[in-house]
């Protein structure tokens, strides 16, 4: 059954990398940094611990994989929500990922508002672009698609429910429309997918935090 799709606009907004940091422009010239790039200093003495542990090159082995295999993803269900789902060219170990988490879009997503949309908002003071904004089991949310080598424990994934959060804010304060709920689908190598199902309202706070917490480290 095809996807039903909600006509909505939202301004197209240009990007700038400035210092190896990605920015967006809005329409007014104001530059705001990008949610992912504010999400960069989450936990970021962990992550830099973890490099230091397993060495640089092994790091960015394992970093460059989980980017391509998040790409993959992402382009697989965006195209699966577009209504132009063709499998044959998948490479399997993506077709395998993407058939875990296949039985939950089915059941749960439909009236599709965006989809990879450009956002920004004064308040928050950053910009992006969102991956799906979907009625999700019947109520709007930021649905964002995960992959992972092994299980994952909520706990560690707070930095998920944040950037959800701020998209769900940047779309609310674009269009007047309330987005109350993350949803976060996750395909698992070689095991049963993981599906998380928040409250936008539980995070929105922390990542205002860290919004807070990068402007006194870079000044933007």
């Amino acid at each position: 059954m095809p996807f039903h799709h909600v006509p909505t606009t939202l301004t197209e907004i240009g990007s700038k990398t400035v210092d190896g940091k990605r920015y967006y422009e809005t329409p007014t010239g104001q530059l705001y940094p990008s949610v992912t790039t504010v999400m960069s200093i989450y936990n970021i003495d962990a992550i830099m611990e973890w490099r230091k542990r397993v060495g640089a090159e092994e790091a960015n082995k394992i970093a460059g994989r989980a980017a391509r295999r998040g790409t993959s993803m992402h382009t697989v269900c965006e195209n699966y929500l577009k209504n132009q789902h063709d499998t044959s060219k998948l490479m399997p170990s993506t077709l395998q990922l993407f058939k875990s988490i296949q039985p939950w879009i089915d059941k749960y997503i439909d009236n599709v508002h965006a989809i990879e949309a450009p956002l920004f908002s004064d308040h928050l003071e950053v910009g992006g672009r969102v991956d799906c904004i979907a009625e999700f089991d019947g109520k709007l949310a930021i649905v964002d698609y995960k992959t992972s080598s092994r299980q994952k424990d909520e706990s560690k994934i707070q930095n998920y429910f944040m950037q959800c959060a701020a998209y769900a804010v940047m779309y609310e304060e674009r269009t007047g429309i309330s987005v109350p709920r993350i949803a976060i689908v996750m395909a698992v190598e070689d095991d049963h997918p993981l599906l998380f199902v928040k409250k936008r309202d539980d995070y929105i706070d922390n990542f205002i935090s860290l919004r807070k917490e990068y402007k006194r480290r870079f000044d933007k």
